[in-house]
């Protein structure tokens, strides 16, 4: 292993700090809270679907 491989393996202060930086240099500080706001968006959908299987399973249970 290199050394940039064992200084990305241990998650750490440093290490997220270069992810964030690199992250940045790659989309711009512009589309970044873009990009938030469709992952958290994402998230919010998936969690609704799946509850919305949960319900219908239990309907399906009772009949």
């Amino acid at each position: 292993m290199n050394s940039l491989q064992i200084f990305l393996a241990i998650p750490g202060g440093a290490s997220i700090a270069l992810i964030v930086v690199v992250v940045l240099l790659l989309f711009g500080g512009r589309k970044i809270p873009e990009l938030m706001r469709g992952l958290g968006s994402g998230i919010k959908e998936f969690k609704n679907a799946s509850k919305d299987d949960a319900k219908e399973e239990k309907l399906e249970e009772k009949k």
